[in-house]
């Protein structure tokens, strides 16, 4: 004989096995034209101070070319520390933040270049934390949400690196 299942619980544990298999499962970043198109909005906002606060321009050089990239980001900020988070994982611009040891960041007239440094795993939870709570657009990204685990974090925390904005090498 057969198991019967309350229609109701069936219900409810599909439904918890789907959700669940969402979080499991992070959106993937792709480069459509529908985000270049909103990229080529926000860079010239960013540049001139129009979007919000925690938005800059990111410009960093070409790790093979030189040739100055630049696309829009989020900074957190905290007790007047400041970090880069990757929401995308190792996208070009990390890797060509990694290469230089720099990037300038660009708000309305205020341009600066910045050393930078990139955080361990263990160094970036609270950070990609931070980041995650105030950042709703990129949550689809991550494989966690607020409520995780401490070791959930910090497996999420290997896929999104997370750069410490150090001394400035100088305002522009």
């Amino acid at each position: 004989m057969g198991v019967a299942l309350d229609p109701p619980a069936a219900a409810e544990r599909a439904v918890a096995g789907f959700t669940s298999d969402m979080a499991a499962t992070p959106k993937p970043y792709r480069k459509s034209v529908w985000r270049r198109g909103l990229n080529a909005i926000v860079r010239p906002l960013a540049r001139l101070g129009l979007t919000g606060p925690r938005t800059h321009l990111l410009t960093v050089p070409g790790r093979r070319t030189g040739k100055r990239w630049s696309t829009p980001v989020s900074i957190v900020e905290d007790r007047g520390e400041r970090w880069l988070v990757a929401p995308y994982g190792d996208r070009n611009w990390v890797k060509n933040a990694r290469a230089s040891g720099w990037v300038e960041l660009t708000r309305g007239r205020r341009r600066e270049q910045l050393g930078i440094a990139e955080l361990s795993p263990e160094a970036a939870v609270p950070v990609l934390r931070r980041y995650y709570e105030l950042g709703r657009a990129t949550r689809p990204f991550f494989r966690v949400q607020l409520e995780s685990s401490s070791e959930e974090w910090l497996a999420e925390a290997a896929r999104h690196p997370v750069f410490h904005l150090e001394r400035r090498i100088r305002t522009l």
